[in-house]
């Protein structure tokens, strides 16, 4: 499933494209693209989504090669879900602040500390720390799995700490929380908020959880990237504010070109300090060149694959089944109703 192209593209674009498009036939691959990829890489990939999300689509293809345009840890999930195929990443310094902060010996002396917590840890880490949780969640799932774990059952997240925070009030349960954070959400001010807010008072706002508390205040829709999408398109608004990585205005634009999306501003309201550095770092030319070479490539240890994949299985037996349930895995509107946030 191919995605038409859309944008600016000049002739050397088109040029890289095509021979992207030659060397995806040859070697029988399909490309993934997450959200806060250049718009140019989203146009050609043929899925668009959310890390996880990609994965699994990913693995139910007959493809030899995945390449992940996204960061790191992604392409890793990747391999742990399909470990007969090659997955390979354009550029292997494309890290991961979230996964940067959790350093896997740090969090299995963490999580040495308190032996009687069932670990949560959000996707956004390596294989290493996944192999010393218990549950895999994300953005969009988390709410759904603490409601099935026993209220005297004391949890411990990681590594995202407004991840956490915002979930220990949604769900009224106390939890330890690791100290970490994404770079790009942390940068959004909230005075220049306030201030953009006054200038357009019909604008919702809509917010990823990985934002600090007092960004999420602000916000109209709280939810995973695929949540605030699908907000966005399904609202009446014309104009919406986004406080997650810009990135993600691409797609709205391409499915909703009447509406007006405002990226949430950073420290001194006109900076561009929202944007992934790690996203950017994949361009056309490292696509082709990863395609061309099949590297860099993810190498994953049995032994590790398989104590990275239990805790992500785990999740997906406690993850809502997609359209059983039309409140499970949406994301919370505010003002706040009975029932899942998530």
């Amino acid at each position: 499933m191919s995605i038409p192209l859309t944008g600016n593209i000049g002739p050397s674009d088109a040029e890289l494209i095509a021979e992207i498009g030659q060397l995806r036939t040859e070697k029988n691959a399909v490309i993934l693209a997450h959200y806060y990829q250049d718009g140019r890489i989203q146009d050609l990939a043929d899925f668009v989504g959310d890390s996880l999300d990609l994965s699994r689509k990913a693995a139910s293809t007959d493809a030899d090669v995945i390449v992940f345009c996204g960061v790191r840890f992604m392409a890793e999930v990747a391999k742990i879900l399909s470990p007969e195929k090659t997955v390979v990443l354009p550029d292997m310094a494309a890290g991961c602040s979230l996964e940067d902060s959790c350093p896997a010996d740090d969090f299995a002396a963490f999580r040495a500390k308190y032996p009687d917590h069932i670990s949560l840890t959000y996707i956004n880490c390596s294989a290493a720390v996944k192999t010393h949780s218990d549950i895999i969640i994300t953005s969009s799932n988390a709410h759904h799995i603490i409601d099935q774990i026993p209220p005297d059952q004391p949890i411990l997240l990681a590594p995202d700490q407004h991840l956490g925070g915002y979930l220990a009030k949604e769900t009224g349960r106390e939890m330890i929380l690791w100290p970490g954070s994404c770079i790009v959400h942390e940068q959004f001010s909230e005075k220049e908020l306030i201030k953009l807010k006054a200038e357009y008072p019909h604008a919702p706002v809509a917010a990823h959880p990985e934002c600090p508390a007092h960004i999420l205040s602000h916000a109209d829709h709280v939810g995973s990237t695929s949540s605030i999408l699908k907000y966005v398109l399904e609202s009446g608004a014309d104009i919406f504010i986004i406080a997650t990585e810009p990135g993600i205005m691409h797609q709205m634009q391409k499915s909703s070109p009447g509406k007006t999306f405002i990226g949430a501003p950073g420290m001194d309201g006109v900076c561009n300090c929202n944007q992934c550095p790690y996203m950017a770092l994949n361009t056309l030319e490292k696509l082709r060149d990863c395609l061309r070479d099949l590297s860099p490539v993810i190498e994953m240890d049995e032994e590790v694959r398989l104590a990275a994949k239990a805790p992500l299985d785990r999740m997906l037996e406690m993850s809502p089944v997609p359209n059983s349930d039309p409140n499970s895995g949406k994301a919370q509107n505010r003002p706040p109703k009975s029932g899942r946030a998530y």
